[in-house]
């Protein structure tokens, strides 16, 4: 392997080490998450400035190590950061996208992950869309790409055609009457539909969904995701003490 290697790269987080550098932990476009310190970083007079911010996506040169890579170069291609940063619900939702791109990214290289990533993030910087629906897309997106596609058409378990009532998340999407399990969520027709518009990308229809529809819409892609990840999102918590 070239011990100096060019990638692109989104920002996930970044970490304290020792006085002055920071850890960057990024999704690259060709090799998967990576962790990389920046040296010096912290520094006002750092070469690197504001473009390793988390939300921005940057074109890096890096050093292989044994542990940790090291940047050498950055140079930016999105800066996303400061109009994130500037609206608290964005910021919220933000987050919520970099937590689960970086749970789903540990071991996995996948370009398209990256560029799914790469086109939400200016999205919810440029307020394109609610911040809530921009998540709510990515969260259903990112997953299908992972394999965990919900079924909204047809019942998860047996396979029945539907439209059904219930979202199940164990189950991994709607269920039939027959199949049940206890603690779904009950939804709509215009909430299914709203779904089925969101992992599709298809935003006309999005703007016809009413605020109920959407606000039960994203209760059920929050269940499903933390159902998938086997784990709580902080940053969903959050959100959901603001609410």
């Amino acid at each position: 392997m070239l011990r100096t290697y060019i990638d692109q790269a989104i920002v996930l987080r970044t970490t304290k080490l020792g006085e002055a550098d920071l850890i960057l932990t990024l999704l690259t476009l060709e090799h998967g998450q990576v962790r990389a310190v920046a040296k010096g970083l912290r520094r006002t007079s750092s070469k690197f400035g504001a473009r390793l911010s988390p939300f921005n996506r940057v074109k890096l040169q890096l050093h292989s190590g044994r542990n940790l890579d090291t940047v050498t170069q950055a140079e930016s291609l999105s800066l996303n950061a400061p109009a994130i940063a500037s609206d608290y619900e964005r910021y919220l939702s933000g987050q919520v996208m970099l937590e689960t791109a970086e749970k789903l990214s540990e071991g996995e290289a996948s370009r398209s992950q990256y560029r799914l990533l790469a086109g939400a993030i200016p999205a919810l910087a440029n307020r394109a869309h609610r911040p809530g629906m921009v998540l709510s897309s990515y969260l259903l997106r990112t997953l299908a790409i992972a394999g965990w596609a919900p079924a909204l058409n047809e019942c998860a378990l047996c396979g029945a055609d539907g439209p059904f009532k219930v979202f199940s998340a164990p189950a991994g999407g709607v269920v039939c009457e027959e199949c049940q399990l206890s603690g779904g969520l009950h939804i709509s027709k215009p909430v299914t539909e709203l779904l089925t518009a969101l992992l599709a990308g298809q935003w006309p229809q999005v703007y016809q969904a009413d605020p109920l529809t959407q606000g039960i819409a994203e209760e059920v892609v929050t269940a499903y995701t933390e159902w998938v990840l086997e784990r709580k999102l902080k940053s969903l918590s959050v959100m959901a003490r603001k609410a």
